[in-house]
């Protein structure tokens, strides 16, 4: 689908009505309604977007067990500093993502740190489609960027291995009711579509996407690496000295 004609403008605005139109995702046990600030399915070939403030729990949810979620995150406010997916895999020496490790910037800061993780299967290495991209750049209109600014994306639900000899090979795509939670360190721009993989070209199925609040969890993270260590006090002074710069 297009954007570029009439015809093509219609029916997008029309596909995004009817998406509103899909009933939410159930609320984690647990978890006060009230703490809600994000709740959507997302179907194949959708996509959404939301500016979430530091604190927030961000859960992905693969429900009948074919989603692919491409995600994105740039910083509100500042979105030149965005998810930089080689730092990602580099500081923490670990391509396969699992609880505890973090999505950098490219300025080394923790935008957000895997805090559950029930898929296990997800991929750092690939990127997007062509579709996928269009798709993330239409919901980033909506903050004033343009396809420039999509940059490398984290593909979850779909997982990636690398053989012996180098070769990328598609693992397969996690069980329904599978889900993965991101913990906001900063405030972000999420743009995230639910498109086929690189190398796996099968059709999606819908996406659930929930985020509520949790703030406290930012004292309690689970990951004492020295690199994460690191990361994480380069975010805390940088949200420190904007809070100030702000009530100055």
């Amino acid at each position: 689908m297009t954007t570029a004609s009439t015809a093509g403008a219609r029916q997008h605005a029309r596909s995004q009505a009817a998406i509103a139109t899909v009933p939410k995702p159930a609320t984690p046990d647990g978890i006060d309604e009230s703490l809600i600030t994000w709740s959507e399915v997302i179907p194949p070939a959708g996509y959404a977007t939301k500016v979430l403030g530091r604190g927030t729990r961000l859960r992905l949810r693969n429900p009948a067990g074919g989603a692919c979620a491409h995600v994105l995150l740039l910083r509100a406010g500042s979105p030149w500093e965005r998810l930089n997916v080689a730092d990602t895999v580099k500081v923490p020496w670990q391509a396969y993502l699992g609880v505890g490790h973090p999505l950098l910037s490219d300025q080394g800061r923790v935008l957000a740190t895997i805090v559950a993780d029930t898929a296990g299967t997800h991929d750092t290495l690939c990127g997007t489609t062509p579709q996928a991209r269009e798709l993330l750049a239409r919901g980033g209109t909506k903050h004033g960027l343009t396809v420039r600014d999509i940059g490398p994306t984290i593909s979850f639900f779909r997982g990636v291995r690398v053989d012996p000899d180098g070769g990328l090979r598609a693992s397969g795509n996690s069980a329904a009711g599978t889900f993965i939670d991101l913990l906001i360190h900063l405030p972000v721009i999420v743009l995230v579509t639910d498109a086929p993989h690189p190398l796996d070209e099968r059709p999606t199925t819908d996406l659930e996407v929930i985020a509520w609040g949790a703030p406290g969890e930012l004292s309690t993270l689970m990951n004492d690496d020295p690199e994460y260590q690191r990361a994480v006090q380069n975010t805390e002074e940088a949200w420190g000295a904007a809070q100030n710069w702000g009530a100055s």
